[in-house]
């Protein structure tokens, strides 16, 4: 057994508080997450990133950010250059596939780049989601396309440009976002598609990126499989869709557990995500009244769940030596001949 909690937690601001180092040290979440509130200037956040690892006693405690490009990007100009959505990638590959794969590899590679330096080390990318037409924006043009196809075909491409440059990629939102009308951030979208539908659309690209690390879980019903919970607190969407038809055998993280399409108090909704299967519980916001709870109701990482946390992480073993700059003039080049 661990001695690390299954959570993955944030922090408040660009320095740790008093109260979050004793709360950090004394349970020990497996991993963290970074926003734009904890970004200031490349010193600060690999100061914040040591003290995150410092309170956990593990120099190997992953720490993670959403660095997709487009508008889901913390890491900004003068940090990080300003990335593309992944809609733009697609329209590469519409033109010319290779182009399109060379570009999504390029883009995650500069991530790496950009990422290790700070000692940041998962991105929360691919996005595997396949929107349809008229699904909420929540979505929109973080996606690749419209088909499962490119969808896969890019996040495969992406995925490896990460794990290349020594970043663990995290898929998301299993087993697909792209169908919801609502933003799950703020209520439960509930999908009332035929289960073929989804089998054939939503869940495609998952199924083709079942070997990767983790995954990240869809706050999202799926009434075909389990009218009554979301994907997130589902042990019937989890055991049948996720580990069963999709084959996905890493390690699955909740999404954060604060957002509004879970109802409950946050005990609840953390208890429930373990229970249906997620290894590990994710709670973004930094708000300690908030992650008191969250903490009480989740275990000590332990057998399978400890397994494919410890598999995940010995895959950070550094990335390729690669010229940077080549890269990045090769990557705008294939940008620019789209834009």
């Amino acid at each position: 057994m661990s001695e690390s909690k299954a959570v993955i937690f944030g922090a408040e601001g660009l320095v740790l508080t008093p109260e979050e180092r004793t709360f950090f040290r004394e349970e020990k979440p497996w991993g963290f997450i970074l926003f734009a509130r904890n970004i200031g200037e490349p010193e600060q956040i690999r100061d914040l990133v040591a003290a995150l690892r410092e309170c956990v006693g593990r120099q190997d405690a992953p720490v993670f950010i959403d660095q997709e490009g487009g508008r889901v990007q913390r890491l900004r100009p003068p940090i990080a250059a300003d990335y593309p959505p992944g809609a733009t990638l697609g329209s590469i590959y519409r033109r010319d596939r290779e182009a399109g794969k060379r570009a999504a590899w390029l883009m995650s590679r500069l991530h790496a780049f950009d990422l290790l330096r700070l000692g940041i080390t998962a991105d929360c990318l691919p996005v595997l989601d396949v929107p349809i037409e008229g699904a909420h924006d929540v979505i929109g043009n973080r996606a690749y396309g419209t088909d499962p196809e490119t969808v896969a075909s890019l996040g495969r491409a992406a995925a490896d440009g990460l794990l290349s440059g020594g970043v663990l990629p995290v898929i998301k939102h299993i087993p697909g976002h792209g169908r919801a009308f609502s933003d799950s951030h703020k209520e439960l979208p509930v999908v009332a598609a035929p289960i073929d539908d989804l089998r054939r659309h939503d869940f495609s690209p998952f199924k083709a990126l079942a070997d990767m690390p983790m995954a990240m879980t869809a706050h999202v019903v799926y009434t075909a499989i389990d009218a009554d919970n979301p994907a997130t607190t589902s042990k019937k969407v989890v055991a049948e869709t996720i580990r069963g038809e999709i084959g996905f055998d890493g390690l699955l993280m909740s999404d954060d557990v604060s957002m509004k399409a879970l109802g409950g108090t946050f005990a609840d909704r953390t208890a429930a995500a373990i229970a249906a299967g997620c290894d590990v519980a994710l709670h973004c916001n930094g708000v300690m009244s908030e992650m008191r709870p969250v903490a009480s109701a989740v275990p000590r990482l332990a057998g399978k769940a400890l397994q494919r946390a410890n598999d995940a992480l010995a895959l950070l073993e550094g990335g390729s030596e690669e010229n940077e700059a080549a890269m990045r003039a090769e990557f705008e080049h294939h940008v620019t001949a789209v834009a």
